[in-house]
């Protein structure tokens, strides 16, 4: 499989190499951007998110690539700002199991510059035109409003009769609540 790479104006989203995951841990497992996904990562949550990960990219083609913003002497020019992509919703049981997700994690002086909406846009436009899904959807909690905010300024429709409880998280962070869009939604966005 030939590694992937796609720009947008600002970033970067490409494969993970070996040399990545130290400095994304550094970047991103601090109590800020962890926040609403369980807390800062023990050792042995960051080896199941990297290989959770890696096979994603072996078994679909995609994944949460490494975000990188351009290299244009401008702030953070070069840099890792974290990652966005595409994944299969993975808990088993539940009524988005195996549908394409988008999803998007920044370290937190990258935040508020919209870079995760360009790099969510990146991730939806090649999961319906290179990778063909009919549908996306995008996972948060309540409580993380910057998230399921950005869902909805993506044209993503808020969909209660897919959310679950989901047993892996302490009672805070559930219910997972879904926001979906479909390619014809997405096209007409696109387009219109």
């Amino acid at each position: 499989m030939s590694e992937f790479r796609h720009e947008t104006e600002r970033l970067i989203l490409r494969d993970w190499r070996e040399e990545d995951w130290p400095r994304f841990w550094e970047l991103t497992n601090t109590p800020a951007v962890m926040r609403w996904l369980g807390g800062v990562a023990s050792e042995e949550t960051k080896a199941a998110a990297r290989a959770r990960l890696e096979g994603y990219r072996a078994n679909f083609g995609h994944t949460f690539w490494v975000l990188e913003r351009k290299d244009d002497g401008g702030h953070l020019s070069g840099e890792m700002l974290g990652f966005c992509g595409l994944k299969r919703a993975n808990v088993k049981g539940t009524p988005v199991f195996d549908m394409v997700e988008v999803g998007w994690r920044m370290r937190e002086d990258a935040w508020g510059h919209g870079y995760a909406r360009e790099a969510a846009i990146a991730s939806l436009d090649l999961a319906f035109d290179r990778f063909a899904a009919e549908q996306v959807i995008a996972l948060t909690v309540e409580g993380n409003a910057a998230s399921w905010g950005l869902m909805r300024r993506l044209g993503m429709t808020r969909r209660e009769d897919l959310d679950y409880i989901d047993d892996n998280w302490p009672a805070e962070l559930n219910p997972t609540i879904v926001h979906l869009i479909t390619a014809q939604e997405w096209a007409q966005r696109r387009n219109g």
